[in-house]
């Protein structure tokens, strides 16, 4: 088996905030997020007890790196020999634009560096959560002072530790959804904001490089302008306000919506004076099926400018039914409709817009912390952060016993050992990785190489059956149709 990683290979520049954007450190352009939300198998897939979580195997992520990637492509797909493998994906080249993926539930006793350094070579980003769903792993929202400890600490001191070494840690979520109602609105806003105080302090005292800190809100609208009025204020410069605001909104449901019917107006009126980028870190109602994403040229339209792009909400068709592709139970992928109208919808996307900076937004200035940011009466408007708990300062100053530090390594292997099926069903042949190189992104307009021939020999085998069934075969009359639109752009 030849070796998957062999030299560094800085792909991606690392990413701060200035006022309301993102801005690459060396370009200085914007980075406008476009992405998915990756997590594989689910919260069922984090397995600590087993050494695996969503980033553990190499492979995996190579086959995923390699579809989220071309998610900004139009595809062609064939089944046949006879046909060139350089035209079984003819458009790549063109328009690459997936630039950022979520990653939830992670272990940080295990080693991500295979994984990270393959979405790295990529040109892709990670937003990274700092809790899982087990417990101790996370903040208890029914009390959230019983799971501010030493132990919750320590592990989400470790996510840093995993990959503060990464040029490509876009940023971590501090938490995710931990206020949905007034009642859970009363005590958590302050402990996150604890949390995000000792993340960012640990960060500055142990990492070489700013890497933002934040929240992923649900859009619960009795309470989300409250949490961003919270969650972005200055408190004495003490550290711990969001850098920016994740939202998980999906008001916008089917072909139908527009910007006012889907709330999105008011969501960019909202955040139009936000001193901190704002994105949403999950997107895509699944009401109307397949899903069409007409939000997405109205997200990353002249309108909604102000906020910072989103994640598609999700990579793998997983049981809530939101998935891009389908993993069959053999490790092979097979495309799903979504996928395809996604992949139209990034298509149409105005890279000089999408690159643009704002500079008046620098100029905002966030309000200092005051019980009038707060419209409704049960939300919190204690601003008095809790100290820092009992023990935790010392893990803060000297840092986590024996971390687990990743490092970034170069990709050698580009293509995937699974087989990838079309929508369709057609098998996909020649699908490689586009390793971007030094100093590049998967942005607008990034250029990437046409795929050599698949290896191997033999017919395809089949996926197996999964949960939602096994890939279909091709039609015959699809198979002609298909020679006769690849032999079409040999003219």
């Amino acid at each position: 088996m030849p070796a998957l990683f062999t030299a560094i290979v800085q792909a991606v520049h690392p990413v701060e905030v200035r006022g309301q954007d993102f801005v690459d450190t060396v370009t200085n352009k914007r980075l406008m997020i476009v992405g998915v939300d990756y997590q594989p198998g689910g919260q069922a897939g984090y397995k600590p007890s087993e050494g695996k979580d969503v980033l553990s195997d190499a492979d995996v992520c190579l086959r995923d790196a390699v579809l989220i990637q071309k998610l900004g492509v139009s595809q062609c797909v064939a089944t046949t020999p006879q046909i060139a493998p350089s035209l079984l994906w003819r458009t790549f080249a063109d328009n690459l634009k997936v630039n950022t993926i979520r990653v939830y539930n992670i272990d940080p006793e295990l080693d991500h560096s295979q994984c990270a350094s393959i979405f790295n070579a990529a040109g892709i980003y990670m937003m990274l959560d700092v809790n899982s769903p087990l417990q101790g792993e996370s903040i208890n929202r029914a009390e959230p002072w019983t799971s501010y400890n030493t132990d919750y600490l320590t592990r989400v001191f470790g996510i840093v530790e995993n990959f503060k070494n990464f040029p490509n840690t876009l940023g971590f979520f501090a938490a995710n959804e931990v206020m949905n109602d007034l009642d859970t609105a009363k005590y958590n806003p302050q402990y996150i904001r604890a949390v995000q105080r000792d993340l960012k302090n640990y960060i500055k005292k142990h990492v070489s490089r700013k890497i933002p800190v934040g929240y992923s809100a649900a859009d619960v609208r009795e309470i989300l302008q409250d949490t961003w009025a919270y969650m972005q204020c200055d408190h004495n410069d003490d550290a711990s306000s969001s850098d920016f605001f994740g939202l998980n909104s999906y008001s916008w449901c089917g072909g139908d919506a527009t910007l006012q019917s889907s709330g999105y107006q008011d969501l960019a009126n909202m955040f139009n004076q936000s001193a901190i980028p704002v994105f949403y870190s999950e997107y895509g109602c699944n009401k109307v099926q397949p899903r069409v994403f007409t939000e997405v040229p109205a997200l990353y339209g002249t309108e909604m400018t102000a906020l910072s792009g989103g994640l598609v909400y999700e990579y793998s068709q997983e049981e809530q039914d939101y998935g891009l592709v389908q993993v069959n139970s053999n490790g092979s992928v097979t495309l799903r409709t979504d996928y395809d109208n996604l992949q139209g919808q990034y298509n149409k996307l105005d890279t000089g817009l999408l690159e643009s900076t704002n500079p008046s937004s620098t100029s905002i200035k966030a309000p200092a912390c005051a019980s009038g940011l707060i419209s409704a009466e049960q939300f919190s408007k204690n601003f008095t952060i809790p100290a820092v708990c009992p023990n935790c300062q010392s893990l803060i100053d000297n840092g986590i016993s024996n971390p687990k530090n990743g490092k970034l390594v170069d990709v050698s292997a580009t293509k995937p050992k699974q087989q990838i099926y079309g929508s369709n069903g057609a098998l996909i042949q020649g699908l490689s990785l586009n390793k971007i190189g030094n100093d590049g992104v998967n942005a607008p307009g990034q250029q990437s190489t046409t795929p050599s021939s698949a290896s191997g020999s033999g017919g395809p085998a089949q996926p197996t059956e999964s949960k939602k069934g096994a890939a279909p075969k091709l039609a015959g009359g699809a198979l002609a149709w298909i020679v006769v639109l690849v032999s079409a752009l040999l003219v």
